[in-house]
């Protein structure tokens, strides 16, 4: 069997999800036994001076006697995750490109009785 022969009996199945700077692969592979297992590769691009990148690669295998547990702890700490500090992704915060949604301003007692009636919006940012 060649090694081209090989490579395409070992990769079954792929899944790929990618995420701004990060890519994830899903594989499932066959030993040589030909059992199944999954790998999950995280390939994360990085960027040199000079414009050329580069990608570092972390890898994990995850064979069918771990999927329950791994699958159930990988539920009960995303949850938790989500449960203490909601969906948003505050990360996103500190890219160059941010750009905060500013929410509408509030109107006060005054404001609504007299409309006239002008007031001074403060950011504590330019404190």
């Amino acid at each position: 069997m060649s090694d081209r022969d090989y490579q395409e009996q070992e990769e079954i199945f792929s899944k790929v999800v990618r995420a701004g700077r990060r890519t994830y692969f899903f594989d499932v592979r066959a030993t040589k036994a030909d059992d199944y297992y999954l790998t999950i590769t995280e390939s994360k691009k990085f960027t040199n001076d000079d414009g050329s990148f580069h990608f570092k690669k972390h890898k994990i295998y995850l064979y069918k006697e771990d999927f329950q547990e791994f699958g159930d702890t990988l539920k009960e700490i995303t949850d938790f995750i989500i449960d203490k500090k909601g969906g948003e992704v505050i990360s996103d915060r500190h890219q160059s490109d941010y750009k905060r949604e500013e929410p509408a301003p509030i109107a006060t007692e005054t404001a609504a009785t007299n409309p006239t009636e002008s007031f001074t919006d403060i950011s504590f940012d330019d404190i």
